[in-house]
């Protein structure tokens, strides 16, 4: 039987392994730090963004879901959780009796509002900042490419 698999040389090799390591340390740093500041997860902080910016800061929870690629389930868990926390809060949508949106609540504007500034610093310095000016542009490119081929 003939091998006809393309196997990764001494270099390609290099990037899958950076980029698995690069993107799990990266997420693990970010996500235990705004956790120790916080409480929040990443998944928690997301969430909030998401909320915080979209109009009248409501989603369709199976936009949300969309949106953070998330499972419907793992979705209405989280929420679950914020909620609890008095950070979001469900609305049925007033069109569609099956559709529900998550609602972010003044606490949990609050809340990110606090969290944001150091998560953005937190994030320069464990991303943006290690990359030179100039290789930006690039970086963005590859990166926006790698998205998109994984969204297909």
């Amino acid at each position: 039987m003939k091998d006809d698999t393309p196997w990764l040389d001494e270099q390609e090799d290099r990037i899958w392994r950076s980029f698995l390591e690069a993107t799990v340390r990266i997420n693990t740093g970010l996500s235990d730090a705004l956790k120790e500041r916080t409480g929040l997860t990443i998944d928690d902080y997301e969430v909030l963004v998401r909320l915080s910016e979209s109009d009248a800061q409501r989603m369709r929870m199976t936009e949300l879901s969309r949106q953070l690629l998330h499972s419907q389930s793992r979705l209405t868990q989280r929420i679950d959780r914020l909620a609890k926390r008095g950070l979001v809060t469900r609305e049925k949508c007033p069109d569609d009796g099956r559709g529900t949106f998550a609602v972010l609540t003044n606490e949990g504007l609050k809340v990110i509002t606090e969290a944001a500034p150091d998560h953005v610093r937190d994030v320069r310095a464990a991303l943006i900042d290690l990359i030179e000016p100039k290789e930006r542009a690039l970086v963005a490119t590859v990166l926006d490419r790698l998205a998109t081929a994984a969204r297909e």
